[in-house]
């Protein structure tokens, strides 16, 4: 038997690119679809051997964003071109998800969660992130401020609004994280919210909510009627 198996070995109709071809990427499960990505498995395994084993271990696609270049290294079978090539495709999909959110106008707290829901609800450290808005309200960005426990790790509101002003945001919307899926709002999560408040009316930027994301649900405070 050879070491080093391909999906060249396998017969035509069960090779992922080939169903791609005859029958369009919407027939093709993710297990699939992350073989073509990955091309080809190590040893005695196939390209979609390792993708099963790629997504049992990281527990769905959420590896493509939140695994490092290292963490992914650590997998069997995933070398330093993989782990590049699996990065690139999750930020290509992060690229696209801003693409078609910053078509729309956010009316509501549901327009931008399910976003942010993508972007924070399968981490397992806490993350505090600004979206920042138009005049319009229309999506301009969505930065990075804070890891985290917000008891450990500070959000100030220097940090927020230092880059609204930079971007020349109208408007912004905070939003972080809840691993636990607890979707209640702590007394430092209310407390950072009156602060940054106030810091908006300083200088002319409006806070219009802070969500807390947990996994695929979202809590407004603004719905709470705790801003």
């Amino acid at each position: 038997m050879a070491d080093y198996i391909t999906i060249k070995d396998l017969p035509a109709e069960e090779r992922p690119r080939e169903k791609l071809l005859k029958y369009g990427v919407e027939g093709l499960s993710t297990t699939e679809l992350l073989a073509i990505v990955l091309g080809t498995g190590y040893q005695n395994s196939t390209a979609l051997d390792l993708a099963n084993q790629l997504l049992a271990v990281s527990n769905g696609l959420s590896c493509l964003i939140n695994y490092s270049i290292e963490e992914l290294k650590k997998i069997k079978g995933i070398g330093l071109a993989k782990a590049a090539q699996l990065k690139a495709v999750g930020q290509l999909s992060q690229k696209l998800a801003m693409q078609k959110i910053n078509l729309e106008h956010i009316k509501s707290p549901s327009d931008v969660a399910q976003i942010l829901i993508a972007r924070l609800g399968h981490l397992q450290q806490e993350k505090f992130e600004v979206v920042l808005l138009n005049t319009k309200h229309k999506v301009i960005g969505i930065k990075e401020i804070s890891r985290g426990s917000l008891n450990s790790s500070i959000v100030h509101p220097r940090e927020v609004f230092r880059i609204a002003i930079k971007r020349s945001s109208a408007a912004i919307i905070v939003a972080h994280n809840h691993p636990s899926g607890d979707l209640t709002p702590s007394q430092e999560d209310i407390q950072l919210t009156k602060r940054l408040i106030k810091a908006g009316e300083i200088v002319g930027i409006d806070l219009l909510d802070h969500l807390i994301i947990a996994h695929k649900n979202y809590s407004s405070l603004k719905e709470k009627e705790l801003l």
